[in-house]
């Protein structure tokens, strides 16, 4: 059996599955390391207080629950997202937050945008080139609904760069191989996207890399092989019993604190002429 993008084919996974990502998503949003880095790429968006932003893919919308809980935006803030039951999970979640009358969340495409052009004063895509199927048709739809100076910002991983520590090193390097090939459509699409908006005709206004690592401890990457290490035993592209002893290591590396797992995180603006 292959491996398959769950994000990018969530609209045929079960619901135990489904849940399985919603809980990832809300888990890695409780990440105050990931809350700093969507803090900078606002900063550097420098979009005016009463801006309309969109962000594709929002899952259960929790960076614009973060915009909208910010003292120094009060525009609008929309999120859309092909998989119905994150759409519903990012309204009750808004609900909960008390947030509901500054977040809107609806069913979308990425890939065509129902917007008209120039509708928005920026453009976020938070996670998902990595999982959509055709990214420049997205970075297009993107800059399309953008209006005259507006900017667009793609924040991504490298996730060839995605490593854990195993003492295993020939098993543990086939790990996070089989992790980034079971969650990623273009887990290298960071690194082609300078080229790709040449192609397109499009400036790459500003750039910069973060490295995410947790050492000792961790929430993010535990969470992480938690949540997707069920996809690999499934496709049995590695022996189950080999599978379960390095999950279980880095089960007890966490309790020990002795864990260690690394990924490169890059941010692009595109600015719109």
């Amino acid at each position: 059996m292959a491996m398959r993008d769950p994000h990018r084919f969530v609209n045929e996974l079960d619901e135990a599955a489904i849940e399985r990502l919603i809980a990832r998503l809300e888990g890695r949003a409780q990440d105050p390391v990931f809350a700093r880095l969507f803090d900078k790429c606002v900063t550097h968006l420098s979009f005016p207080p009463q801006a309309r932003v969109l962000e594709i893919g929002c899952g259960t919308g929790a960076m614009m629950r973060l915009l909208a809980r910010r003292s120094d935006f009060s525009g609008t803030a929309l999120g859309i997202d092909q998989s119905q039951p994150f759409i519903e999970a990012a309204r009750r979640f808004a609900a909960d937050e008390n947030v509901s009358d500054r977040v809107e969340f609806r069913r979308g495409d990425a890939h065509n945008l129902e917007f008209p052009s120039e509708a928005f004063d920026a453009v976020i895509a938070n996670t998902v080139i990595s999982h959509v199927t055709e990214p420049s048709t997205v970075i297009r739809e993107m800059v399309r609904v953008l209006r005259p100076g507006g900017s667009a910002v793609v924040f991504d991983g490298d996730y060839a760069s995605l490593t854990y520590a195993y003492p295993d090193h020939a098993f543990g390097h086939q790990m996070d191989a089989a992790l980034m090939n079971a969650v990623f459509n273009n887990p290298r699409i960071m690194r082609e996207l300078p080229r790709m908006l040449a192609d397109l005709g499009l400036r790459l206004a500003s750039g910069w890399g973060d490295a995410v690592a947790e050492i000792g401890t961790g929430s993010n990457f535990p969470s992480f092989a938690e949540t997707y290490v069920p996809s690999i035993k499934d496709a049995g592209v590695l022996p189950r019993e080999a599978v379960d002893a390095w999950l279980a290591w880095q089960r007890q590396a966490t309790q020990d604190g002795t864990f260690f797992a690394s990924c490169t995180y890059y941010t692009y603006l595109i600015q719109r002429a």
